[in-house]
């Protein structure tokens, strides 16, 4: 029992051998980035099958607007999840307090400016992408219900990663699975119970990312031995915030390009019609999971590298980044050979059209060995921002979405055109997606080698570079 009770206790990474610190913690969060994901899956598996390929539809077409409205989330938990690693293995117990405590009054400050900001432009922005008319309303309906509730989701995302920089990736999984769970019953009851539609699932999805964030506040308040947060932590301690900003606002800047990029290509996307647009939620929420390895050896790397780094251990950066490259790529592998063989099944999930099914698998194919070239984009991004270096990664980020990925699409789009396919051939989407992976994975692999990120270490936060 008191094994099983270590896995919940924030986890020392400068110590013990690198692949294992790596993957006790990858694993755990794994397991809770899965579960994220079953909160958009859940959504569109209920509102697909109990009320229709339009609604799966309109719930997957939210997806861009969503991710670039709630980037200041992003970069807030970016930079505390860094400076959490790091002042956690330099054993500096105040400063991480009022880190932590920044970061909290800083959460709530953006959460309330996200509610006001994302509620008044969802109908403006939805109209200026082309949404189809027959999902407009549906999709208003549920990103204002989002927006209203988006405090539960903004709380969870940033606590979730101050736990994750202590090294305790297993409180989040648990407070997340327990809320996954309890978001699915709601879909169940609001939506086959109730008939509210994409409403009824929104509404589910606000409360159950509450009731995850207030599990994670309580398990921090909770964590005596490792930090002591008090009154005087709360507040805007102007240090601890520029710091915060210096290292999120490189990360907000990416996911908001990444964002805008995907705003661009989702109006292309618009042009193909309301079954291609389902088609394309289909696909994304498949991705989503075979995304989940990728992006948790990243976070694992993240909090590795920040902790040693933060302890003046290099040589187990080095060692670490190694180690996790070797079993983040043979878990793409893996996935990818699974994608191939049980894609209709995958995508009969979401719907029992079979033409929809069909469409969906094909897609899925062209982007599948893409999967194995981002893993290697996240383990040496991870790296690089666990060292502070987090403007490389944001350049990286901006050239393959902006340089690579957008003008792709619409070039291929545009040489496709015929006939039958007025507005180009709809597969001219994940072609371009899966250019742009394998570039990133080749600038990425470039910065690393090149070893810039060994001289950005969070001032105060480390013993030795």
């Amino acid at each position: 029992m008191s094994k099983f009770s270590k896995l919940f206790e924030a986890q020392d990474m400068t110590m013990g051998e690198p692949w294992q610190k790596i993957v006790s913690f990858a694993v755990p969060l794994l397991i809770g980035n899965i579960a994220q994901q079953l909160y958009n899956t859940a959504d569109s598996v209920i509102v697909g099958k109990y009320v229709g390929d339009n609604a799966l539809a309109a719930v997957g077409g939210c997806g861009p607007t969503l991710n670039l409205l709630i980037v200041l989330f992003v970069g807030i938990a970016t930079g505390a999840s860094i400076m959490v690693a790091q002042y956690f293995g330099a054993k500096k117990k105040e400063e991480l307090s009022y880190a932590v405590g920044t970061c909290m009054v800083l959460t709530l400050i953006a959460s309330l400016f996200m509610m006001v900001l994302g509620t008044a432009v969802s109908a403006p922005m939805l109209r200026m992408l082309g949404t189809p008319e027959e999902t407009y309303d549906m999709c208003v309906s549920y990103m204002q219900i989002i927006f209203l509730g988006i405090a539960g989701g903004g709380f969870y995302n940033i606590l979730s990663g101050v736990l994750r920089g202590l090294g305790d990736s297993m409180s989040a999984l648990k407070y997340l699975v327990i809320a996954a769970l309890l978001n699915i019953v709601l879909d169940l009851v609001f939506v086959a119970q109730f008939n509210m539609g994409v409403a009824g699932v929104a509404i589910a999805t606000d409360l159950a990312q509450f009731i995850s964030a207030g599990l994670c506040a309580w398990k921090l308040f909770a964590m005596r031995d490792v930090m002591h947060l008090q009154r005087k932590h709360f507040g805007f301690h102007r240090d601890y915030a520029m710091q915060l900003v210096r290292l999120g606002l490189p990360s907000g800047l990416s996911q908001a390009v990444m964002s805008c990029s995907a705003l661009v290509v989702q109006s292309l996307t618009n042009s193909f019609g309301a079954v291609f647009v389902a088609c394309n939620t289909i696909v994304m929420r498949v991705d989503g999971f075979v995304m989940m390895p990728n992006f948790s050896f990243g976070n694992a790397m993240t909090t590795f590298t920040g902790q040693n780094i933060g302890a003046g251990r290099m040589d187990r950066v080095v060692e670490g980044a190694k180690s996790g490259l070797k079993l983040a790529v043979g878990t793409a592998v893996v996935l990818v050979v699974c994608i191939l063989l049980a894609g209709p099944v995958l995508m009969g999930l979401f719907t029992d059209t079979q033409s929809l099914i069909d469409m969906s698998n094909r897609m899925m194919r062209i982007i599948a060995l893409g999967y194995i070239a981002f893993a290697v984009t996240q383990c040496m991004g991870g790296v690089m921002r666990g060292a502070g270096d987090t403007t490389t990664p944001m350049w990286l980020s901006f050239f393959t979405t902006i340089v690579v990925r957008v003008p792709l699409a619409y070039l291929f789009a545009y040489i496709t055109r015929s006939a039958e396919h007025p507005n180009g051939m709809p597969e001219s989407i994940f072609a371009s997606l899966l250019v742009s992976w394998l570039v990133g994975a080749l600038v990425h692999t470039i910065a690393y080698k090149k070893g810039s990120w060994r001289n950005k270490v969070l001032q105060g936060g480390g013993n030795a570079a």
